[in-house]
């Protein structure tokens, strides 16, 4: 495999980790479960489990109750 390959390689995985690593922190997740991606199999639990956990940013958005 030439030096090419590795660079779209890296380019396709960059693509794919740094927005997910994003979406990840901002729901108050740990950014390294993207490298979970690279286990097969793993990723689509984690998916799951992500989906359905409670997220932060939105359940702490509730507005005040006024009487």
């Amino acid at each position: 495999m030439s030096w090419l390959h590795w660079v779209v390689l890296l380019a396709v995985l960059a693509i794919f980790f740094i927005p997910v690593a994003r979406i990840f922190k901002r729901a108050g997740w740990s950014p390294w479960l993207t490298l979970v991606a690279l286990i097969p199999g793993a990723s689509i639990v984690v998916l799951w489990v992500f989906a359905f956990a409670p997220w932060p940013a939105v359940d702490g958005a509730k507005p005040p109750i006024t009487d």
